[in-house]
């Protein structure tokens, strides 16, 4: 199983936010470039950013920091979320030596945008599926849909993307723990693998995920726990790689 540490960005600044909004958030660094050197050095095996200016205006708005961490790494995997929208924005971010794109609000509006996606990008397309109660929300968490997460799911596994992220949004930033039943609930109902997010606190949430991670949860991002100290990242991504 994976850990994979977020760099949340917010004005070229690395922050993270309290279930998604943005006037609640924590600056960790001016420097998100050598924040994933530091979990590069520390044995990260993927990155997970989030372009959170891109998210609220539609477009990517921290794409040059998002390019020097992808070139400063090269031997480890930048998946980025934040803004996906339109062919342009995948072709330039994987170009510029990102692994994988995350589609998010776009995909539950626009399902046929992600199936010409992950045909044209094969291998590289990941859906984020963000959901309370087992509902999917969009445009920064600030809607629920009528959209059930596991039916979506099924959906984008038919149309060619190879990861499902999957965020309990209620825990997100909250320190309140990950959601491993509705995780694992969803894992199973699909083929592809699905990354947990949200609400990662301590070694016990790792244990938690790890002990369902054969039912197809091939990682986890966590944010505010390794930046508050709360979750070792050097400990538990040794921890994290027993678990298949």
């Amino acid at each position: 199983m994976l850990l994979i540490p977020a760099i949340d960005l917010k004005e070229g600044k690395c922050v993270r936010l309290r279930q998604g909004r943005m006037e609640d958030n924590t600056v960790f660094s001016d420097d998100p470039v050598a924040v994933a050197g530091k979990w590069v050095e520390q044995g990260a095996r993927r990155i997970h950013l989030v372009d959170l200016d891109g998210a609220f205006a539609g477009k990517p708005k921290n794409a040059g920091i998002i390019k020097a961490i992808a070139e400063a790494y090269p031997d480890v995997p930048v998946q980025i979320g934040g803004g996906i929208r339109d062919e342009e924005t995948i072709k330039g971010y994987l170009d510029a030596g990102v692994q994988y794109v995350i589609i998010g609000s776009k995909a539950v509006s626009d399902p046929d945008f992600v199936r010409e996606m992950a045909q044209k990008f094969a291998g590289h397309v990941i859906v984020g599926l963000d959901a309370k109660d087992g509902m999917v929300a969009i445009d920064g968490w600030a809607t629920v849909s009528d959209k059930n997460a596991t039916e979506l799911a099924k959906e984008f596994e038919a149309n060619g993307v190879v990861a499902i992220i999957y965020t309990d949004i209620a825990r997100d930033g909250m320190m309140k723990g990950v959601n491993v039943e509705a995780t694992a609930k969803l894992a199973r109902a699909i083929s592809i693998p699905v990354i947990a997010s949200g609400g990662i606190t301590n070694m016990d949430d790792i244990h938690g995920l790890g002990k369902v991670a054969a039912d197809g949860i091939m990682g986890a991002i966590t944010g505010r726990a390794i930046y508050e100290g709360t979750l070792d990242f050097v400990e538990a991504e040794k921890i994290s790689h027993t678990y298949q």
